[in-house]
C-alpha cells in the first residue's frame, strides 16, 4: 500500500482502530521476565499469533508485527542477530495468519536501534540508515501493508529511520515519537519540533506513542495536531505501570477510562487510536466501540 493508498482508505473510514501492547501483554501471558516478543515468534508463535486476533477481535483495524526490537543490531543484545530474517519474515506471516481474509492491515513494527547515534553514542548516520534499510526491506518483501517507524526520540535516528525505509520501498509509512517528559522527548525533542524537522519526508502520518501519563500524551497531541493538518496516529499508555509482587507491570488506567478518552482525543485531531503499554486487548475493545460512534 503507497502513500496515496492509505490516505484514500484513511479519508474513506475517517478514523482507524490500531492495536495494543505487545510486551506487557505476552508478559501477562507468561513471556519470561529479560525475554522479548522476538524469542517468542521463535519458541512461541502461536501466542504471538493469538495476540494478534484477540486484538482484531476487539476491533483493531491494523495490527503491528512483533518486531520492534528486531533490527539486527538490536538482536544481538538477545543473542539472535544469526535469526534477523527469520524472525521478521515469520513476524510478517503469523500476523497476516491472524488478519486471515479480512481487510486488516499489516503494519510493520521498526523501534529504535538501541545506540545512540554520534555525537551522544558510537553509531554513525549511515551505519543507522542501513540497520533500518535491511529490516524495512524484510518487511516490506514479507507483505506488510505500511510500515511504523515508532517510539523515536532522537531526529537523527528518525532521519536515518524514514531514509533507510525509503531506500528499499516506498511504502506508507508513519514515524511515530515517544514524548516520555512530558510533552519532550528524552532528547528534548518537542511535537512541534518533530513535525517541522520530518514535514517534507513523504509520511503518511505524524505519530504518538507510549510516553507518559494520559494528560501528557493529551498534551503532546494537541501541540502536534496544532503543527500539521496531516493524519495522526496515537497509541498512548494505559497510565504509569507499578511493579506488582513478582516483579511485572500493571497499568492503573482501566479499559473504561481509555474509552472515556476516546471523544477527547478526536477532538484534538488523532486519526488513527490504539494503545501503547499495558493497552490489553480488553481496552482496545472499549476504545474501539467508542470511537465508532463518530463513524
Amino acid at each position: 500500500m503507497n502513500s496515496k493508498e492509505f490516505s484514500n482508505l484513511l479519508l474513506k473510514n475517517k478514523f482507524l482502530v490500531s492495536d495494543g501492547a505487545t510486551g506487557s501483554n505476552l508478559i501477562q501471558r507468561g513471556l519470561e521476565r529479560g525475554s522479548s516478543a522476538e524469542h517468542w515468534v521463535l519458541e512461541h508463535p502461536e501466542k504471538i499469533k493469538q495476540l494478534h486476533m484477540d486484538f482484531i477481535d476487539a476491533g483493531a483495524e491494523i495490527i503491528l508485527t512483533s518486531t520492534f526490537g528486531a533490527s539486527e543490531i538490536r538482536l544481538t543484545q538477545s543473542g539472535l542477530e544469526e535469526n534477523f530474517m527469520l524472525i521478521n519474515k515469520n513476524a510478517v506471516s503469523l500476523a497476516k495468519e491472524a488478519i486471515k481474509n479480512s481487510n486488516v492491515l499489516v503494519a510493520g513494527s521498526i523501534g529504535p536501534l538501541g545506540q545512540m547515534l554520534k555525537p551522544f553514542g558510537i553509531l554513525d548516520f549511515q551505519e543507522a540508515e542501513d540497520q533500518y534499510a535491511k529490516q524495512a526491506d524484510i518487511l516490506s518483501c514479507s507483505g506488510v501493508d505500511i510500515i511504523v517507524i515508532e517510539t523515536q526520540f532522537d531526529l537523527n535516528e528518525a532521519k536515518a529511520a524514514i531514509s533507510g525505509v525509503r531506500s528499499v520501498c516506498d511504502i506508507a509509512l508513519i514515524c511515530s515519537f515517544s514524548f516520555d517528559r512530558g510533552v519532550k522527548t528524552m532528547m528534548g525533542v518537542s511535537p512541534t519540533t518533530f513535525f517541522e524537522e520530518m514535514k517534507e519526508m513523504e509520511l503518511s502520518a505524524f505519530g504518538i506513542n507510549c510516553g507518559k501519563s494520559l494528560q501528557d500524551n493529551l498534551e503532546a497531541l494537541k501541540e502536534l495536531a496544532d503543527a500539521t493538518d496531516a493524519p495522526v496516529w496515537f497509541k498512548p499508555n494505559a497510565g504509569l505501570p507499578k511493579i506488582d509482587a513478582y516483579g511485572n507491570p500493571e497499568y492503573d488506567v482501566s479499559p473504561g477510562k481509555m474509552a472515556e478518552n476516546v471523544a477527547t482525543w478526536i477532538e484534538a485531531g488523532a486519526s488513527i487510536i490504539g494503545g501503547c503499554c499495558g493497552t490489553t486487548p480488553d481496552h482496545l475493545k472499549a476504545i474501539s466501540a467508542s470511537l465508532k460512534a463518530f463513524i
